[in-house]
């Protein structure tokens, strides 16, 4: 709908920029002042003028066009960004949990072989002090898990 909305705006302002150009040629039109864009005399007629204004305009049109495309496209590039470093920063989280339950492992078969370490590296002994008998009860979260 908005296709056709701006072809018909776009052959309106053609037909337009035609009748302007068309009518306004021929000596009753002459241009009589002089105009000059950037020491450059335009001589002619006002029709003429009115064709160089239209030019200029739609050079203008492209170029906010060519902006505003690279704006949009700007855009969506920092959000493809902003999904990929979300991406990554889940997948570190990822690995630094698998590394901390490997961790976790190792130490608990080290600290099983090694017969008498304790097992979360305390003070006391291995004792935990927080619990009235010196040990934390069966299911309480410790640093890398549940204790079993």
């Amino acid at each position: 709908m908005i296709i056709i909305l701006g072809l018909i705006v776009l052959l309106a302002a053609v037909i337009v920029g035609l009748a302007g150009v068309l009518s306004n040629s021929g000596d009753t039109h002459e241009l009589t002042n002089g105009f000059a864009v950037f020491g450059y005399h335009v001589t002619g007629f006002t029709g003429t003028l009115f064709l160089y204004g239209i030019i200029v305009g739609a050079v203008g049109l492209v170029g906010l066009s060519l902006l505003l495309a690279g704006a949009r496209r700007g855009r969506r590039a920092l959000k493809e960004s902003r999904r990929e470093t979300a991406d990554m920063y889940q997948d570190r989280d990822h690995l630094a949990e698998r590394e901390c339950q490997a961790v976790a492992a190792n130490r608990d078969t080290a600290d099983v072989s090694s017969h008498g370490v304790d097992r979360d590296h305390r003070p006391f002994g291995g004792r935990d002090w927080r619990h009235p008998f010196g040990h934390r009860p069966r299911g309480t979260a410790t640093s890398h898990g549940v204790t079993p």
